[in-house]
């Protein structure tokens, strides 16, 4: 069966690349029909888990991740049930109904979600999909690269490092599994993070995982208070540099980038974007960063206004 993901664009950002005399790469999955890199992994997941005889996806999620389960349960004929914290705003909860998915709301924190997803999935045919912790996942999100290696080849160009948001992990994982199944195990990855959402900082300074006390940051989407296990382990065998913006930083991103290209994108992107628009010290030596621009659907013209007014005060 084909995959539900499309081949997104890879573009030079041209401002940014004249203002610093090197080549910005925007690898745009944004433009995904989910509206975010999600529906690589989370499509992956449910498309392999259909062909094993699944007839009821359940997945626990604030935002992307459910999104992205909506559009494959839709796209493969399976019904899906998305459960939402309280936290998560009704814009998102109608945008997972008008896939045609179950949006239920429970809990009020996603810990509560995820349990009353788990006790679901003890019905017959139902299948657990995850936000970001497993395999199929993260082969799934690779495939971003896989892409990229070859757009960037086909335009007789290369990229240096790679620059992408944290969350729980799920699209570093894929990232680096994409690098290492292209020949590109030596191209480092800047993991950026919001303060407030920065488990794997926190994981790499204590050499052990850390489960956060809570989310403070804007950026909802990176708000898994613990990354990945298998993110934890991929910093101990390739060159992962985390990076931490503020909420300002990550927004006045979005807003710029908004401006660039005419393009709306959450601040958990903003984030990742933000290390160019910054010109962090991180990316000095690079010649030619990739920025993974993973999108979101919690945006709209009226939040990033409302985020412009918030850092104005």
């Amino acid at each position: 069966m084909a995959a539900l993901h499309i081949t997104t664009p890879l573009l030079r950002h041209g401002p940014l690349s004249a203002a610093q005399d090197r080549t910005v790469l925007l690898k745009m999955e944004n433009l995904q029909p989910s509206g975010s890199f999600k529906l690589r992994g989370i499509g992956t997941m449910c498309r392999r888990a259909a062909d094993n005889g699944a007839t009821h996806f359940v997945c626990p999620s604030g935002g992307n991740a459910g999104f992205a389960a909506a559009v494959a349960g839709a796209a493969l004929g399976v019904r899906t049930t998305i459960l939402v914290p309280q936290t998560t705003h009704e814009s998102v909860r109608a945008k997972i109904r008008d896939i045609g998915a179950e949006c239920i709301v429970h809990g009020s924190v996603w810990d509560e979600t995820n349990e009353e997803a788990l006790r679901l999935c003890q019905e017959p045919g139902a299948v657990y999909i995850p936000p970001f912790d497993h395999p199929d996942i993260w082969d799934g999100n690779a495939t971003l690269i896989d892409e990229a290696v070859q757009q960037a080849h086909e335009a007789g160009t290369d990229f240096d490092a790679v620059i992408c948001s944290v969350g729980g992990g799920g699209l570093l994982c894929g990232v680096l599994e994409g690098l290492h199944r292209n020949g590109k195990a030596h191209v480092p990855v800047i993991a950026v993070e919001t303060e407030g959402a920065a488990s794997l900082n926190a994981a790499i300074r204590a050499g052990e995982l850390v489960t956060l006390p809570a989310i403070t940051s804007i950026a909802t989407t990176l708000g898994a208070k613990r990354v990945a296990q298998q993110a934890f382990e991929w910093s101990h065998r390739h060159d992962v540099r985390g990076v931490t913006v503020t909420d300002a930083e990550a927004v006045d991103a979005c807003l710029r980038f908004a401006d660039d290209l005419r393009t709306l994108v959450e601040p958990a992107c903003g984030a990742a974007l933000a290390v160019a628009y910054q010109q962090l010290p991180e990316l000095k030596e690079f010649h030619a960063p990739l920025v993974v621009v993973c999108g979101g659907i919690g945006v709209d013209l009226a939040k990033l206004e409302a985020w412009k007014n918030h850092f104005k005060r």
